[in-house]
C-alpha cells in the first residue's frame, strides 16, 4: 500500500524520482526502493514525504481520514512503530551478516598466512632459466610480498570491525 501511494502521489505531483530525492536529501535509489517495496521510509522520512507531497501521513499509509480522531492517530502511530521495528530488524540482520563476513575473512587470511609459512617460499629453489617457472615464481613472490605487507593492516581493520559489529545486549 505504502509503495503504491508514494509512486501515485509522486507522479500526480509531477515529480520524478530524482526530483523527489533532491527534495528529501536522499539518493534516487532510495525512492526507487520505496516504490518497489524493497525498503520503507522511517517515521521522520514519512513526515518529510507528507510535507513534500502536502498529504497527511495517514494517506501515505493508505487510510483516508476526513478528520483526525484519537483512534486514527493511534493506528498511525502503531503502523509507524511497526515500520521502525522492521527497519531496526533489517539493520540488525545486516550488522550480523557483516560481522560474520569479517570473521570469515579473518579465518581465510589466517589460513593463507599459515599456508605461506608452511610452504616456506618454495619458488626460491626453482630453476628460473625456464621462462614458465620464472613468471610463476615472480607472480607467487609478488603475491606473497603484498600479502605479508598488507594483511596486518587488513587484520587490524577486520578485528576492529568485528568488535564494532558484535551483538550489543
Amino acid at each position: 500500500m505504502l509503495k503504491e501511494n508514494i509512486k501515485l502521489i509522486r507522479k500526480s505531483k509531477g515529480l520524478s524520482q530524482e526530483e523527489l530525492a533532491i527534495k528529501l536529501n536522499v539518493v534516487r535509489q532510495t525512492i526507487s526502493k520505496w516504490e518497489q517495496g524493497l525498503s520503507v521510509p522511517d517515521a521522520e522520512m514519512l513526515i518529510s514525504l507528507s510535507e513534500v507531497f502536502e498529504t497527511p501521513v495517514s494517506t501515505l499509509l493508505g487510510e483516508k481520514i476526513s478528520e483526525f480522531k484519537v483512534d486514527d492517530l493511534k493506528a498511525i502511530s502503531e503502523k509507524l512503530e511497526i515500520i521502525n521495528l522492521q527497519l531496526s530488524q533489517r539493520k540488525k540482520d545486516r550488522r550480523k551478516i557483516v560481522h560474520w563476513m569479517q570473521i570469515s575473512l579473518c579465518i581465510v587470511i589466517i589460513v593463507i598466512f599459515i599456508t605461506l609459512i608452511l610452504l616456506n617460499s618454495p619458488y626460491l629453489n626453482w630453476d628460473y632459466s625456464n621462462p614458465e617457472y620464472a613468471v610463476l615464481g615472480v607472480t607467487f613472490h609478488s603475491f606473497e610480498w603484498l600479502f605479508i605487507r598488507i594483511v596486518p593492516v587488513i587484520i587490524i581493520g577486520l578485528i576492529i570491525g568485528i568488535f564494532l559489529t558484535r551483538k550489543n545486549d
